[in-house]
């Protein structure tokens, strides 16, 4: 079954610049979309929606616009900043480009107060009026604050990353697991099947990670959820290979149907890939 990747970061030093790679040595290196395919493919990963990488803000539109012109990218999340009166105009450039399909603006190493201001809520909404979405990445502790924002933007699309980012080898599922039910309520929001693994030890199995993913699919449904390698930061405890192979062995026993929205389908309609 062919596997749409909706969270791929790719790294080209020598265009772009990534402060917070300096920070991470394991995988500070460039990561080409060449390199991704050659492991993907033979996957069954067929396409991949490029997301943001963090860079310097001066390269934020270069790099949207350079990732759109590598095969195999059907779309890209771009880096925004809705706490920036300049966001408007810069979600005004965005929508001209038609290979981009919703913003994100990374939160789990932001000070809670950042994303809780009327300023970034205001421009969140404006999102809606342009059909582009927001990928929510927030921690586990994060997730209430994520709700509120979602709720005050309900005409929005959201996607809540990598699970929510739950703290798998520290407190575990409680109270993550009360936070995803509760933001799994509300309606605009999707949740993506990713991440986990770079938060569950080098030592994880597929049985560590099962009862978080699981959790997620229950509690949003098989219409509101989609796939994403996270790579490479995968590969700070594995591979991509050995993360797809893991969730082929969570779905295992799920209808085909099942398996269809969650690889490809969800983010075809979700991300408007077409």
């Amino acid at each position: 079954m062919r596997i749409l990747d909706t969270h791929l970061h790719l790294v080209y030093p020598d265009r772009f610049t990534y402060p917070w790679l300096s920070g991470a040595p394991a995988i500070n290196r460039e990561w080409t979309s060449a390199a991704y395919f050659a492991e993907a493919v033979p996957l069954g990963i067929e396409s991949a929606l490029h997301m943001e990488v963090d860079v310097a803000e001066k390269d934020i539109e270069a790099e949207t616009d350079y990732v759109l012109t590598l095969p195999r990218i059907v779309g890209a999340i771009a880096a925004c900043r809705p706490e920036s009166l300049d966001f408007a105009a810069q979600i005004e450039r965005l929508a001209t480009k038609p290979g981009v399909k919703g913003v994100r603006r990374i939160l789990h190493q932001a000070p809670d107060e950042l994303s809780q201001s009327a300023l970034f809520a205001d421009n969140i909404r404006r999102l809606a009026a342009h059909g582009l979405s927001f990928d929510l990445c927030v921690r586990h502790d994060q997730l209430p604050i994520g709700k509120t924002l979602a709720e005050k933007a309900p005409e929005v699309t959201f996607i809540l990353d990598h699970c929510g980012v739950p703290d798998v080898t520290g407190i575990g599922l409680n109270p993550w697991k009360a936070y995803i039910s509760e933001i799994a309520k509300l309606p605009n929001v999707n949740a993506k099947i990713s991440g986990i693994v770079a938060y569950s030890g080098a030592d994880w199995t597929v049985e560590t990670i099962r009862p978080y993913v699981e959790h997620v699919i229950e509690s949003f449904g098989w219409d509101r959820v989609v796939w994403g390698s996270d790579h490479p930061v995968v590969t700070l405890t594995g591979s991509l290979t050995r993360w797809v192979e893991a969730t082929w062995e969570i779905i295992r026993d799920c209808s085909e149907a099942e398996q269809a929205k969650l690889l490809h389908g969800n983010a075809e309609r979700i991300y408007k890939v077409l």
